[in-house]
Order: C-alpha cells, then structure tokens, then sequence
C-alpha cells in the first residue's frame, strides 16, 4: 500500500485541483454530433511505440493474507478515499447533470480527473507508476467513491485505469512497453475496455465479434456497444472468439485501418459519452493478443470488471441514501416530517440494510480476489445483489421523493437510470 502518500502528494502539487468550480465548456461540437449521430474514424493522435525494453512483464505482488477478513481501511486507503470523495463531490457531482444533458464529460474534467493517479496506483514503480502490490480492495474504494459523485462521469473516468490494469496483469514485456509509459504521464489517453454487445440475453463468454488467424497476425470483425468515450479513446481492449479458441483479448489502436466509431447514447451513463466500436475486417499484428488467448485470463477480466460494477453500484447507492434521508426528514405532510409515516421510513431501512449486504459481499470478493484466492463465488453473488438491489434502490430513491424524483430538478432519476446499468454492461470498468 505505499501508493496511497505518493499520489496524495502528486495531487497536492497539483493547481488545477485547487479550483473549485469547473469551466464552461466553450464549444458544444461534440454534444451536437453525438445527438445528431456520426461515424468517424478512430482517433489518431497518439502513436504507440515502445520506450524502454523489459526482460520480464512487471506484475503486481499479490498483498499478503493476513488470516482475517478485516473491513477496516488502512491508514493510505482512508486517505485516498477522503480524497476522492473529496473530488467526487466537489468536482463529478456539480458537472453530472450537464454532461448527462450534452452526452459528454465537461471540459477538462477528466484532465483533472487523472491528476487524481488512478491509473499511477496500479502501475508498477519500476513502469513509472507508484503500485508496490496488487490492491483491488482499493480500487473497489475509489470506484465506490467517484459513483458516490456520479456514476456516468465515474465510468469516464475509470475506463483508462481498466486498459492499464489489464496490461499490467497479463500483458507480455513488448505490450507493457509500448502502451503503459503513455498512462503514467500528463497526457493520458482515451482508452476502454469492449466486451459489451448488442446481442439479446449477450454472455461475454460468446462474443459475435469474430477474430481469425492471419500470416500476420489476426483479423477482427464485428462491433462492440455502449463503449465509454469512444470518438475519444485511443487504444481499445477487444474481446473476440478467436477461431478454434473460443473468447480471446486483443489490443487494438484507434488508429488502425477499419476501426470506426457510432454515436450510441443511452438511457444511463450519459456523461460517459458512449458509442458503438465498429471493426471492419482489421488486421491486427501477432502481439496484439492480451494473455496468450488463455480463457482464465479471459474470465478474470469478466469477473473483475462485474466486480468493478458492484463497487459502482455501492456508491450511487449510498447517494441515493444520502439524498432521501434530509429529503424525507424536511417534507412536510400533514403537519409532520414525511418520514415519520412507517412506509416511508421502513424503505429508507431497506436501502440502507441492502447495501451493507452489497457493500460487505463486494469486499469480501476484492480481498479474495487481491491474495490470490478463489474468487468466483463472491462475484457471482456480488453481481447478484448489485443487480438486483441496485435497481431497487433506484427506484426508491425515486418513490420516496414521489413527483420530486420524477423530475430533473433533482439528480434520484439519473441516479435511477445509471443504475439500470449494473446488470446490463459487461467490461469497461475493471478492478
């Protein structure tokens, strides 16, 4: 856990995070496309080469088992936490309710965003990052924190920190190489991890994208859904049934002759800016596969990313609570405080009740996960309740405050349909 000083005094020397209030964004370019529908090519910015040679692929050590499962944060776990709530208040919640209205993060946000080194406390020191060992406690912590601020905005924000991850667990020496110099510096990019599809009743573990083995490495095609700024992000993960091998990764720039990009807004995380990734017969040189095809590693990035979703769903839980609590102690109805009626009161117990279970089960799992024990249990269930009881918290939220909740005047019906999320996306985020 040595990370946590060393980002918190990365943050501190920052300027931008003194500022209080945000910019306003001074074009709405983007918000119009994305409204209006676009297809663009990938973006070219940004050219991947690698910048030092490795002997070995760098990995995290996995944190030591202590014998006891132990809620309690540790004292640089408690500091990250305050900090990022700190700008999970101060900076996502005030900039959510525009960005849900324009489909696209503020300006400058997520520059600030990534001053917080979220993608820095999963990168090894020797890599330029500050992990020293494999924490996914920590990372459900700020994941949890940041959806506190707002979940559509939180999933911008964490969607780079899910690419890097994966390259620091199984990526080969060249991968890391070439690709994660670029996430521990000032500029970092755009970048997602696409598993969701279209498909109806879609299992990650069967993706209709297609990959096939060429003289020169593969060929990819098919589309990817609801990928998190998408016209933005500059290297994708790509899940795809390797032909003969069943689900594979690949890592595939923006830049790469047939990769494309729709305009594809939902109904929640609308300040994620999302868009459908269309891959159009590209080729892609034998190293872009991640983890040598191999289905366990396939199928920790599936359990980890639902993992990162329960975490999210914990934190635009806990807003809801903290909203309809004041709200229905201060309305008034016939002469008395709203919550003094049993109804009222007993689903305001339930929220609370339902995300200790959640919260407790989500933990359970990143600890298990973080030493190297066997974790799929506590996911399956972790996903369980952040489906279930992450739509029934919505929808409380939204009953309590009754015609108030079904408004925009008040962020419970964002809140409510972010929500509807959890049990619908697979990948993006990642633990």
């Amino acid at each position: 856990m040595g990370f946590g000083l060393a980002a918190l005094t990365r943050l501190a020397g920052s300027k931008t995070i003194e500022r209080a209030g945000l910019r306003k964004p001074v074009q709405n370019v983007v918000a119009a496309a994305t409204r209006g529908g676009f297809r663009a090519a990938g973006a070219a910015s940004r050219a991947f080469t690698a910048t030092t040679r490795l002997g070995k692929p760098a990995r995290l050590a996995p944190t030591p088992d202590t014998g006891l499962f132990d809620l309690t944060p540790t004292e640089d776990q408690q500091l990250i936490v305050e900090t990022v709530t700190e700008f999970a208040a101060e900076q996502l919640r005030p900039a959510a309710a525009e960005a849900d209205a324009k489909l696209t993060p503020p300006d400058g946000l997520l520059t600030r965003a990534s001053e917080l080194g979220v993608t820095l406390v999963g990168i090894p020191e020797e890599l330029g990052g500050v992990g020293t060992e494999r924490s996914v406690v920590t990372g459900a912590l700020v994941a949890e924190s940041l959806a506190h601020g707002d979940l559509g905005l939180a999933v911008a924000v964490l969607a780079p920190s899910a690419v890097s991850t994966a390259l620091v667990q199984w990526g080969d020496e060249q991968q890391q190489a070439t690709y994660l110099p670029s996430f521990v510096g000032e500029n970092v990019p755009a970048a997602a991890l696409a598993l969701q599809e279209r498909t109806p009743l879609f299992d990650p573990f069967t993706p209709s994208v297609k990959a096939k083995r060429t003289p020169k490495g593969y060929r990819i095609d098919g589309a990817k859904s609801l990928v998190p700024r998408a016209a933005q992000a500059e290297l994708f993960i790509v899940s795809a049934d390797l032909e003969g091998r069943g689900p594979a990764l690949f890592l595939v720039e923006s830049s790469t002759q047939g990769v494309s990009v729709d305009a594809e807004p939902a109904m929640g995380l609308r300040g994620a800016a999302t868009g459908k990734l269309v891959l159009d017969k590209v080729n892609l040189p034998a190293g872009a596969l991640l983890g040598g095809g191999e289905r366990d590693v396939f199928a920790d990035v599936v359990r980890l990313s639902r993992l990162g979703w329960a975490a999210l769903a914990c934190g635009t839980g806990k807003a809801v609570l903290d909203y309809v609590i004041p709200y229905v102690n201060e309305r008034q109805a016939f002469g008395e405080p709203v919550s003094h009626r049993q109804g009222v009161a007993f689903q305001v117990a339930d929220i609370a009740i339902e995300l200790e279970g959640l919260r407790l089960v989500t933990l359970k799992a990143a600890a298990r996960a973080e030493q190297g024990k066997p974790y799929a249990r506590e996911v399956a269930l972790a996903r369980k309740l952040a489906t279930d009881k992450g739509m029934r918290i919505g929808s409380a939220g939204v009953q309590l405050l009754g015609g108030h909740g079904f408004v925009k005047e008040h962020p419970v019906e964002r809140w409510y349909r972010d929500l509807r999320a959890i049990g619908v996306l697979e990948g993006v985020v990642l633990l």
